[in-house]
């Protein structure tokens, strides 16, 4: 039955905020959660993304910990710095390589991988895990100019799924705990589980 397809979500933290950021809206983690547990059953939802370690105070953090304490396997590095050819500060924080083992490990134990990220570096995965018989849904979005899904990735994804048609099941609503309409179109926050605050990720984008 289609109820209970294995499923499990790997969640490109960066990439999604960006990709969600270019939508304008905020994703509601909890809402996100029980939506993809209507499904099927749902195995695990990792959620993938670098820290900086060296900060008193990360912005990221209390998301990290909120998704810690409400169903999310979260899978975490400290960030890289490095000069680039121009003499700029450059922060890394690439999480490929984790997720991707994460993926090959798993796939033996289900049906159907959805993978949120429009990372092109991607598509081998999901083929080799496409070889073990697993489904693979890719959700970005190509709403965008240019589009935030690499076209090869979402060529090889068995299914396509448009962020931009989850907002009105995932987002998070603008009002909610006083968050006040007009600032939250001005700002367009970071995608963010709980209405205080936001985070910043584009640092850790490639």
């Amino acid at each position: 039955m289609a109820d209970q397809e294995r499923i499990a979500l790997f969640i490109d933290g960066a990439n999604l905020y960006a990709t969600a950021k270019s939508l304008g809206f905020d994703i509601d983690y909890k809402r996100l959660l029980k939506e993809f547990q209507t499904r099927g059953k749902l195995i695990r939802a990792f959620y993938y993304t670098a820290l900086v370690e060296d900060q008193e105070y990360s912005s990221i953090r209390p998301l990290i910990d909120w998704l810690d304490y409400n169903g999310y396997s979260v899978v975490t590095k400290p960030t890289k710095e490095f000069i680039d050819s121009l003499g700029r500060r450059k922060v890394k924080g690439n999480m490929d390589i984790e997720l991707a083992v994460d993926a090959m490990e798993m796939a033996e134990h289900l049906d159907h991988i959805v993978l949120f990220s429009g990372d092109g570096d991607f598509r081998s995965l999901v083929e080799a895990v496409q070889r073990k018989g697993v489904r693979v849904s890719v959700v970005s979005t190509n709403a965008t100019q240019p589009a935030m899904v690499a076209d090869e990735l979402r060529r090889q994804a068995d299914e396509f799924i448009d962020l931009v048609h989850l907002a009105a099941k995932i987002g998070r609503d603008p009002n909610e705990r006083g968050e006040r309409p007009q600032k939250y179109q001005e700002r367009r926050p970071a995608a963010s589980a709980f209405g205080g605050g936001s985070f910043d990720q584009d640092a850790l984008e490639d």
